[in-house]
């Protein structure tokens, strides 16, 4: 089970569009900053990189939906119920917000600021764009079926491999670890967020619309074809900062968390 440490602040809910549960955590001053999670998160995703940005920004930090504390909401799910969400959280806020994304979340924020939300500029990290369309459709089949039976270390590898797409040499290093025996939290969350990307298209040239100063971030090691894919991505976006990380995979927010907020730090305005 995920924990949620209390030194971090309590967290709030509010009910979403359609009713759906929806928990955040506020901490820090100053302008206001939506960090989005991404799969197999929660409100403990951007925490090390929030506990060195909230001396300089008023940090907003949801747990999506199908994310514990936040409710499961409809199935199947799609990207327009996210920004859904997020408009709604906005609304709470009350004025535009910096929105970053982490993964999964990335895509979310690209939905979100295309769709019209009221972003002043947008910061993401390896959103997985080419994870998309009906090729994953038998994958969501086939981890409902695994996590159904509760071969939990099977529905991690599927992920890892047809999803994320992991290279051979780190699914077996994956492999080799100590089983988990648990049903974690996030299993409702990454079949919802599945959902999402099988209705989604891998279609780059549509983030073209994006006109927001956009700050885009990836590990320098990160496997293919992320790397490509955020080329292209690169490539479309009108305002766009290009930054990699040496050294770094996809997991850097939580390896480096010092390095990624000084970089959004650079990047965001203070005023």
């Amino acid at each position: 089970m995920i924990e949620f440490s209390e030194s971090f602040g309590p967290f709030e809910s509010f009910e979403s569009f359609d009713g759906t549960a929806v928990s955040w955590r506020r901490l820090g001053s100053g302008q206001p900053v939506v960090m989005v999670h991404g799969s197999g998160g929660g409100l403990h995703s951007w925490q090390p990189v929030a506990e060195v940005l909230q001396d300089r920004f008023e940090l907003w930090l949801p747990a999506r939906r199908g994310y514990a504390p936040s409710g499961p909401g409809r199935s199947p799910k799609r990207f327009a119920d996210e920004v859904g969400d997020l408009k709604a959280l906005i609304e709470r806020i009350g004025r535009p917000v910096h929105l970053v994304g982490m993964s999964y979340g990335a895509t979310v924020a690209l939905h979100a600021t295309a769709s019209g939300l009221p972003v002043r500029s947008l910061v993401l990290w390896e959103p997985p764009l080419y994870a998309a369309g009906e090729e994953l459709a038998p994958v969501l089949a086939e981890f409902e079926e695994l996590t159904a039976r509760g071969e939990r270390r099977l529905a991690d590898r599927l992920l890892a491999e047809k999803v994320a797409r992991v290279p051979a040499a780190l699914l077996d290093l994956m492999d080799a670890g100590e089983p988990d025996d648990t049903e974690p939290a996030e299993v409702p969350g990454w079949f919802r967020d599945l959902e999402s990307m099988a209705a989604d298209s891998v279609d780059v040239e549509r983030w073209s619309a994006v006109s927001v100063p956009t700050l885009l971030m990836r590990g320098a090691d990160t496997w293919q074809p992320m790397p490509a894919t955020l080329d292209r991505l690169a490539a479309v976006l009108p305002h766009v900062t290009y930054t990699t990380f040496p050294g770094q995979m996809h997991f850097a927010p939580s390896v480096v968390p010092e390095a990624v907020a000084a970089e959004i730090t650079r990047f965001l305005p203070r005023s």
